[in-house]
């Protein structure tokens, strides 16, 4: 049997697609983690329990490191019935911010 080199390198491709969608799976569910933190510790409702997809770059860490920077945007109600967006910034699998208005405040 021989593996010709085209064969390695969609075997590569497929590698790498799926250690990805791996790794946005846990970074997404570490997101949701967060946010359901933060609702308990600042009393608002964190609504639907998902978070969505809204941005992806690269950027550095603190020690310089390559890393995904990803945005998910989330819905959240101080009162259970206004919804309004928030946003969850991970860099890596770390938790760089946590984006919410305070109750009765508007952002422009």
């Amino acid at each position: 049997m021989v593996i010709e080199l085209i064969d390695l390198f969609v075997l590569a491709f497929f590698g790498s697609a799926g250690y990805y969608l791996f790794s946005a799976t846990r970074v997404r569910e570490l997101a949701i983690q967060a946010v359901r933190r933060a609702s308990r510790d600042g009393d608002f409702q964190f609504l639907d329990d998902s978070v969505a997809l809204q941005r992806v770059s690269l950027s550095r860490d603190s020690s310089g490191r390559w890393r995904m920077w990803r945005q998910y945007r989330f819905e959240y109600s101080y009162d259970g019935v206004q919804r309004e967006a928030g946003a969850v910034i991970m860099l890596g699998k770390r938790l760089q911010s946590l984006v919410v208005t305070e109750p009765g405040q508007v952002l422009h």
